[in-house]
């Protein structure tokens, strides 16, 4: 397997032009390969793998390349796993469209494969009467972008629903769920690799050049970036020239973007970095049987309940704004992922508007998430941004940034999307 011929020193060139074997094979001159390819997606992520999935069932060639030692362990791995039914998103924004085409199709991808998943539906609650006015405005929102079952609650029948709760006024979405985000990304790699997909982990593109119309992807391994001192020492070990790339990086896309030398730097949006902890209760049954949201905060959904698969139940995330996050290490995830168990004190008091019979020191911590922002503290939300050549210039580039929530949910509506806007 080319994976695991990755592990053995010595062997990162040859084992990636067997990857990318029967694909054209160019030598350089300087000790460094040169590979060509058709389409390269940098990141397997769930939209990577959804992405690469969609162009290998159109028949192309599809080599996609991971900086991890497998699929998913980003963002991907860490949110909430909802499916968002596309409430909260300005009409004909791109998070709007295609949440509600990518919800569709991930109910219909997951029924047909078994793939565990549960309609739990959600209720978005206003806990005082002062909130009830953006509640109104949420559920304006959701009809304006096509989510046709939703219905407003007085606090009385939400409260009969879930006994738990506290609330004024809730708005039910029915055709909010849950999904094992796992088991959807291993089905992907699987149907993915079906099609004659590649997947190269422990690989990293560390950069890029525009030359003769296309853009060379400079690339190395893992180890290799691990063992360097500083950004400047990084050589690359294969250089591969696709037809198509697709900078699905996640957390690192921005990053990356900087290091492809004849992109202009004014079509790189600014980046934001928000991590995000989730708290359990300890040896309690669930209390709630829907998805409890508080209505929005700066910079996310509040924090809120979501259940898993097996009942458990977990609160968040909050948002924290990090800083100064640098290239080398959004290419390793050299990202801080602690949950610090102090933080629970910001936990009680948001939890207990909507679920007041929550008991002190029932809070432990779980798990935290960082989120691939375009928009900082204080700022409006940013939409997805999917970027081609008629936007920066560049053939066969697509740039995907700020794939936050409900990137899950949109996954393989933003596949389906970039394939046919994309594929030449």
């Amino acid at each position: 397997m080319f994976s695991k011929a990755l592990h053995r020193a010595g062997e990162f060139a040859t084992a990636t032009a067997n990857a990318i074997a029967r694909r054209n094979l160019v030598r350089s001159g300087g000790g460094v390969s040169t590979e060509t390819a058709d389409v390269v997606v940098i990141g397997a992520g769930v939209v990577g793998l959804a992405v690469a999935r969609e162009f290998a069932l159109k028949g192309r060639d599809v080599l996609v390349v991971e900086a991890a030692t497998t699929f998913g362990t980003g963002t991907s791995s860490r949110n909430s796993e909802v499916i968002h039914a596309g409430i909260y998103y300005p009409p004909q924004s791109l998070k709007a469209v295609l949440c509600v085409r990518g919800r569709e199709l991930l109910y219909k991808y997951c029924s047909d494969r078994g793939i565990p998943h549960k309609q739990l539906g959600k209720l978005i609650v206003a806990t005082r009467v002062s909130e009830i006015s953006k509640l109104e405005q949420i559920l304006k929102r959701g009809i304006e972008n096509g989510v046709e079952d939703l219905r407003m609650a007085e606090g009385s029948l939400a409260m009969e629903m879930e006994p738990e709760l506290h609330c004024v006024k809730a708005l039910l979405s029915p055709s909010s769920g849950i999904v094992d985000s796992h088991a959807f990304m291993l089905s992907l790699v699987g149907e993915a690799e079906n099609f004659g997909t590649t997947i190269s982990y422990n690989t990293i593109v560390i950069g890029g050049q525009v030359e003769d119309n296309s853009l060379h992807l400079q690339v190395s391994e893992r180890k290799d970036l691990e063992n360097q001192a500083g950004e400047s020492t990084t050589k690359p070990q294969l250089v591969i020239i696709p037809k198509i790339v697709i900078n699905s990086a996640g957390l690192s896309a921005l990053h990356l973007a900087k290091r492809f030398q004849g992109l202009n730097h004014r079509f790189i949006p600014a980046s934001y970095f928000a991590r995000g902890c989730y708290f359990t209760l300890s040896n309690t049954k669930s209390p709630f049987s829907h998805l409890i949201y508080p209505i929005p905060e700066d910079g996310g959904l509040g924090v809120h309940v979501t259940l898993d698969l097996n009942g458990q139940v977990k609160f968040g995330p909050d948002v924290e704004w990090i800083d100064d996050v640098d290239d080398i290490s959004s290419f390793l995830n050299r990202l801080d992922y602690s949950v610090n168990s102090e933080r629970s004190s910001r936990f009680y008091p948001e939890i207990r508007k909507y679920f007041p019979n929550l008991r002190d020191g029932s809070l432990e911590p779980g798990y935290s998430g960082i989120r691939p922002k375009l928009s900082g503290r204080g700022q409006l939300a940013s939409d997805f941004v999917i970027q081609g050549e008629n936007i920066h210039g560049i053939p066969g580039l697509v740039n995907l940034f700020g794939i936050e929530s409900p990137g899950l949910t949109s996954s393989l509506a933003i596949a389906e999307y970039v394939v046919s806007k994309f594929a030449g």
